[in-house]
């Protein structure tokens, strides 16, 4: 009998990330995969990234919509929506496993689902901090209801076993964004250009600003702060690409939208590039500034100087190549153009990425072949150190 693996996805970023390996559970025999999708996945403003799921062949076996069409993300009732929505799923699909990635709230939701109705989960990515933000909570809790866990670096690997999970079921895979960073088909430089309409000829930024969700400052000042940096870097070529559907969201949204617009050669906007389009723009950029986990993760795979601001991935491990700095116009600036200068590039094209060697997939899945079962999920024991 086939075990089936149900990978539940709320977000172009975590759907990137998984993508790797749902190549490998898809073509393993002796598996079935399932994937339930939600959250920004199901709007227009984000995209509609779902019709890039089945563009990619993967089965879509129910949709479960939790946030409404043009209104900003609240957090709590888009919870008790997926929760709502992912429980009677998975009771009509019936896996053997739930497969989650990260650390964001619909994937909290997910957890408490399976949970509840005791089907194991296997969490990727636990052990991790990230201090700016409300996913911080939301990803040691998915940890604890999870049986299986995959974590990206050997540190985040004590972690996970520190918050009582026992070692043999700890696993340090290494991160499916490095998968991506170093296996996926890239496009062209001229491919690439032509697609989006946009040149990287002359010093390029690739910038991801997302909201930080447990920060004094609003998302609104936090973007202005930002953007009046980049105003001052005139020679600066800058493509943006759509936060996460959090909590402020859209009024950055529309404070970059403007941005772009007034200078519509030197700057763009997409609501979503995709995986393939935006790593390849990682690939062609000079640096990568903002505070999206791509930077941390899958750039210095790439060897680029990254501009990491604020605090929402403060707490993560870190390149060489990546320098951390205060939301505010003045040490943004500072940081863009120390970012800039030949001797950080340099070195940034020789940092060494902490989080793995390409094969996190494979490794993933391997785990998955031997130890999923048909049996329901069983107490845990709470591991002492």
């Amino acid at each position: 009998m086939k075990r089936k693996i149900c990978v539940i996805t709320g977000s172009r970023a975590e759907y990137g990330l998984f993508n790797p390996l749902l190549r490998k559970l898809s073509a393993c025999h002796d598996l079935r995969l399932q994937m339930i999708v939600t959250g920004s996945h199901l709007l227009p403003e984000h995209g509609l990234t779902w019709k890039e799921i089945v563009r990619d062949g993967f089965p879509i076996s129910a949709k479960v919509p939790i946030l409404t069409p043009g209104k900003d993300t609240a957090m709590g009732p888009a919870i008790a929506s997926a929760i709502a929505g992912i429980g009677p799923a998975l009771s009509r699909l019936r896996p053997h496993a739930v497969a989650l990635l990260g650390d964001r709230y619909e994937t909290f939701a997910a957890a408490v689902s399976a949970f509840t109705a005791r089907i194991p989960i296997v969490h990727i990515h636990g052990g991790e901090t990230t201090e700016g933000a409300l996913d911080e909570g939301f990803r040691h809790s998915i940890t604890k209801m999870s049986w299986l866990h995959f974590t990206s670096t050997p540190e985040y690997r004590r972690r996970v076993i520190q918050l009582g999970e026992a070692p043999g079921r700890v696993y340090c895979s290494g991160a499916l964004g490095v998968d991506n960073a170093l296996g996926a088909g890239l496009m062209s430089r001229e491919e690439l250009e032509k697609d989006l309409g946009f040149s990287f000829d002359g010093t390029t930024a690739l910038v991801t600003f997302h909201p930080e969700t447990f920060a004094d400052a609003s998302p609104a000042r936090q973007v202005r702060e930002l953007l009046g940096a980049l105003e001052t870097m005139t020679d600066l070529r800058v493509l943006f690409t759509m936060p996460n559907a959090d909590p402020g969201s859209a009024e950055i949204g529309r404070a970059i939208r403007s941005f772009a617009a007034g200078r519509p050669g030197q700057r763009a906007f997409f609501a979503s590039l995709g995986r393939v389009r935006y790593l390849s723009a990682m690939k062609y950029c000079r640096l990568v500034a903002g505070n999206s986990s791509s930077g941390i993760i899958e750039a210095p795979s790439f060897g680029k100087p990254v501009v990491d601001i604020g605090g929402r991935q403060k707490g993560r491990v870190a390149a060489l190549s990546v320098l951390h700095c205060r939301a505010e116009r003045a040490a943004i600036v500072g940081a863009l153009k120390k970012a800039l200068t030949p001797g950080f590039s340099r070195a940034a094209a020789k940092a060494k990425n902490p989080y793995g060697d390409g094969n996190a997939a494979s490794r993933i899945c391997a785990v998955l072949r031997g130890r999923v079962s048909a049996a329901p999920a069983a107490a845990k024991k709470f591991y002492d150190l």
